[in-house]
């Protein structure tokens, strides 16, 4: 008789993105609706450099600055490296180099992409120029990026500004994302799989005994491979729960609604759950719930209320 094949650890893509909306003071107002109407503004400091992109305090004295001059939208390369690889939403969707600018006028470096055909054609030192974008809407995207220049430098240096423009920018949307290829490992893989079943299943501790659903594959306290199986549930008891008020981008629930920390029968900590079938203003700790599962669903849509009598607080206080 030959053992059974450990099933295949799940992979899967996520993306992790955090998209906010940040206001503008006087300063990064003018450097932003300056790229939209084609213009390079820089900050001078108490000691007479030009810092661009600008910043609103000083980073010597740490004093507030707003003397706006503008620069050239040429200048020189100050280091590199080649991106063969071009991932989504990077300026440009072909190979190029990241560069650090020093513009003419300019005292700093300003980061952004070189388009160039390869990385032969890239080196310290060589002359650049802004691309413009067709379309300027006052964000850094407004510069496309760098490209191969060859024409004289300026002779003028950088030129006072007042920094006013028609329809000042106001505010920017300040896009963080994270595309990657997620696995969960042995453990939970096994845990995602009995719970398509229906089925809660946590790995127990062979010293301490404690029983972690979801499962980690090592107990944290003791350091120790976890890979005694435990089926535990499906019913619980709310340790602790919040009240959401606000509704998430792409999550198809009414407000408010609750998210609860669950202790299941047998579980030696909680795990979160959302709870409904009851009115949001009623859950309590101590209610004892279960999971509702929806046809074909991988995993429970919510708990809710059992009709058992609330757990006493002492059969759940460790697990809060």
């Amino acid at each position: 008789m030959t053992a059974a094949s450990p099933p295949e650890v799940l992979r899967a893509p996520l993306v992790v993105e955090f998209p906010f909306t940040r206001s503008l003071g006087p300063v990064q107002s003018a450097f932003f609706s300056g790229l939209r109407d084609s213009v390079v503004l820089g900050v001078k400091t108490a000691d007479g450099r030009v810092v661009v992109p600008p910043v609103e305090y000083d980073p010597v004295t740490s004093e507030e600055i707003r003397e706006l001059v503008e620069v050239a939208a040429t200048g020189t390369v100050t280091t590199w490296a080649w991106n063969d690889r071009p991932r989504p939403h990077q300026p440009l969707e072909t190979p190029f180099a990241w560069v650090l600018v020093k513009l003419d006028g300019a005292d700093t470096a300003l980061l952004h992409a070189l388009d160039a055909p390869g990385p032969e054609a890239v080196r310290t030192g060589m002359r650049v120029r802004v691309r413009w974008a067709a379309e300027r809407t006052g964000a850094i995207t407004d510069i496309a990026c760098f490209e191969r220049y060859d024409g004289p430098s300026p002779e003028a240096g950088p030129a006072p500004h007042g920094g006013v423009f028609e329809n000042p920018v106001t505010g920017i949307v300040a896009e963080a994302r994270l595309d990657y290829v997620y696995s969960p490992g042995r453990a939970q893989t096994a845990y995602i799989n009995a719970l398509s079943e229906q089925r809660t299943v946590g790995e127990r501790c062979p010293s301490c005994h404690k029983v972690y659903v979801p499962p980690r594959g090592a107990c944290p306290t003791c350091g120790v491979a976890t890979t005694d199986h435990v089926e535990v549930g499906p019913a619980g008891t709310v340790t602790t729960f919040c009240i959401v008020n606000i509704k998430a981008k792409n999550l198809d629930i009414e407000v408010p609604y609750v998210y609860a920390h669950i202790a299941l029968d047998g579980a030696g900590l909680a795990l979160h759950g959302r709870i409904g079938g009851i009115p949001y203003d009623q859950v309590r700790m101590g209610l004892r719930v279960e999971p509702v599962w929806t046809e074909g669903g991988r995993h429970p849509d919510h708990y809710r209320p059992t009709g058992e009598p609330d757990a006493d607080y002492d059969a759940y206080k460790e697990l809060i």
